[in-house]
């Protein structure tokens, strides 16, 4: 626990307390019977009662709740409150953030947008977005997170008028925990099918290929164009037909998988054998909830790092395959021209605020769970490190297998593998098709990528869940009261995702991909994380507060970017995403209809519209004049482990107030 610190007297948002020399009294964290009442609404004097052994009828004071700058609300911690977890240790918290970050979006959705934006070219944008925007605001939320030990909705008690922002990242990852949850579903579904002798995408002699399909692509065969009809290979095909065909892997994809629908508008029946893995991975998940941060804390271990250890195994694969080469050299070299397009500078500051997991409320559940005095600047550039490293790494390993693919069918790079999570499951099952005991390294493969969307998973419901019990304080305490939470969560999610399990599954998957948790609400929600925390209470003022957690002040740049630079590089991106918007079409061909794009639209306004609804709510029911209700709900609600780690020791009082006899009454300040 850091040393506390002696505060100067102030007119307001004190704490008046009598000591006697008999009966000292101590500030606990709502243990010993203490008790710290609530303060008015209305911003009047309250009695605060703080309960000591052997004094009768406790020791009453006085709390003067005003508007002053550094004034605020000590939040009320009865008898019946319950102490916050903690992590066990501090690399508890550690990996449980790598495991969250890094995820299933290093593997599929970075690669992917990298051959989508001109290779390497990507990285420029990406970098100089990760300056600006991904470690400001990763920081922010862990550190605010620590500073108020809430989740996701309570920690907005810094500025109650602003607690739509907590209500919006609920539902922000209440979308991103129903849909995520399907590429682990896809992924569970490949590991059990790599359980046989010969993987069933490597063939097409099955049920569900067509007569298009063909295994090996003889385009060597092919390049003279005398040779256009001659028959190519065992499989009756013609040079003609050859740019038609279609790879066994792709047609397991999209026929045995999806069993894909022709749009929206045709749901069709239920995969059975996908409802069986779906619900096999949301018990898993429920499982690795449903005891907390203890419990999460060390499962994490396993599932954050051994995906590394197969990435590794397929890089040294990937780099022995003909034509990795090109791959990695594509992969590397920028196409200039491409930074001129939005779409690409959108796309960066997507998959930054996407793969940070910024704006979604865990970041800040699982801060809030540190030591108070934990140094969490240094981990933020530690886990940002870590999270780009991993993109970078893994696109290395993309692109080598999509190097071999593309000289394997003589196409260009960017046309081997079709747009979507379809990557994952398409590049690298063909990747591990070709090495030798093939089925064992399908299942090790998959079993690593059901790996790296776990814990990024459950550390999404774990965020969920914890902004939901902290609406229930300590006087609501309920011995399952988690478990009941967590299983009526995934429960409710599972229900939403059984219409990803049909033909049309994949068409409602984009839908929410695209809308409910992609570039425009996070960049929304990173906006007004910004403006509230850097204007509304303070940038200055925060960083006090972080230099009171952390025993030095962090680096100038921090208080920049989020008072100046993030809030700017946020609409400007949000901005150019409605400039240039393009409806939602599936691997280019088909076109959503009107009705889809409304469902979509009401995906991402049922976030963004969190905030400024909830601002004007509150406004209207305060009274007094605009400044009077302003100052009010902007004043900040403190919590009680705020006193404990503010205040002065009480021993030290005397001190402190010189001329003020011992059984006088002491003035401290209550908060920060």
């Amino acid at each position: 626990m850091m040393e506390k610190q002696a505060l100067p007297a102030s007119s307001c948002s004190l704490v008046l307390l009598e000591e006697t020399k008999k009966s000292p009294i101590t500030l606990s964290n709502g243990g010993g019977g203490s008790g710290y009442a609530p303060a008015a609404a209305n911003g009047s004097l309250v009695p605060l009662t703080v309960a000591g052994t052997g004094v009768a009828g406790g020791v009453v004071g006085t709390a003067c709740v005003g508007q002053d700058k550094k004034g605020g609300v000590v939040n009320g911690a009865g008898p019946g409150y319950q102490e916050r977890e903690t992590w066990t240790r501090q690399m508890d918290f550690i990996m449980s953030c790598v495991g969250f970050a890094v995820g299933l979006g290093n593997v599929w959705r970075f690669p992917y947008l990298c051959y989508k934006n001109g290779g390497g070219v990507f990285l420029i944008p990406y970098l100089l977005i990760v300056f600006v925007g991904g470690i400001p605001i990763f920081f922010l939320e862990i550190s605010l997170g620590q500073f108020m030990k809430a989740g996701s909705i309570n920690v907005w008690n810094i500025a109650p008028l602003f607690k739509g922002l907590g209500y919006a990242s609920m539902v922000i990852v209440f979308f991103c925990n129903t849909y995520y949850i399907m590429v682990l579903a896809w992924g569970f579904y490949y590991l059990i099918k790599s359980f046989t002798a010969t993987l069933p995408w490597s063939s097409c002699n099955n049920e569900w290929n067509t007569p298009s399909c063909i295994e090996i692509f003889h385009h060597q065969d092919c390049k003279n164009a005398s040779f256009a009809n001659i028959t190519i290979g065992s499989s009756n095909m013609t040079c003609a037909d050859l740019a038609d065909a279609r790879s066994p892997i792709i047609e397991f994809w999209e026929n045995k998988v999806l069993n894909i629908s022709s749009g929206l508008d045709e749901p069709g029946k239920m995969n059975w054998e996908l409802i069986l893995c779906l619900m096999a991975v949301w018990v898993l998940v429920y499982f690795c909830v449903w005891k907390g941060v203890k419990s999460t804390g060390k499962i994490v271990y396993f599932t954050a790092t051994f995906p590394y250890v197969v990435l590794i195994i397929l890089l040294v694969r990937g780099v022995t395959l003909p034509g990795a080469y090109d791959g990695i050299m594509y992969y590397i070299k920028p196409n200039w021209s491409k930074l001129e397009e939005a779409q690409v500078w959108i796309d960066a500051g997507t998959q930054i605020f996407f793969s940070y997991a910024i704006g979604l409320g865990a970041l800040t559940a699982l801060g809030s769970y540190n030591r108070f005095n934990n140094d969490c600047y240094k981990d933020a550039f530690i886990l940002a490190l870590i999270n780009s490293g991993t993109s970078f790494f893994a696109g290395f390993v993309v692109f080598s297998i999509l190097g071999f693919m593309a000289a394997e069918q003589g196409v260009d790079i960017s046309q081997v593998a079709e747009s979507g999570p379809g990557l994952a499951f398409i590049a690298y099952p063909k990747a591990v098709s070709l090495m030798p005991v093939a089925p064992l390294w399908a299942a090790l493969f998959f079993f690593m990528l059901l790996l790296l969307g776990l814990d990024s998973q459950f550390v999404g419901v774990e965020g969920f869940v914890t902004g939901i019990l902290d609406l229930f304080p300590g006087k609501h305490y309920h011995r399952y009261k988690r478990e009941i939470a967590v299983a009526i969560c995934c429960l409710l999610c599972f229900i939403i995702d059984l219409s990803m399990v049909t033909q049309g599954g994949m068409y409602v998957f984009q839908l929410f991909d695209y809308y409910s948790a992609s570039g425009m609400t996070l960049l929304w929600q990173a906006f007004w994380e910004c403006i509230v925390v850097a204007w509304v209470y303070g940038a200055d003022r925060f960083m006090d507060d972080v230099a009171r957690m952390i025993g030095y002040r962090p680096f100038p740049w921090m208080k920049w970017c989020w008072s100046f630079i993030t809030p700017c590089v946020c609409i400007g991106i949000f901005l150019f995403h409605l400039v240039n918007y393009k409806p939602l079409t599936y691997n280019n061909v088909y076109v959503y209809p009107w009705w889809g794009e409304v469902i979509g639209w009401c995906l991402a306004l049922s976030s963004m519209l969190c905030i400024p609804v909830s601002l004007l709510y509150k406004l209207f029911r305060a009274k007094g004049t605009f400044k009077e209700r302003w100052a009010h709900l902007t004043t900040p609600v403190w919590g009680a482990h705020h006193l404990e780690y503010m205040a002065p020791d009480i021993k030290s009082l005397s001190s402190m107030s010189p001329g003020i006899d011992d059984n006088k009454v002491i003035i401290f300040e209550s908060v920060m």
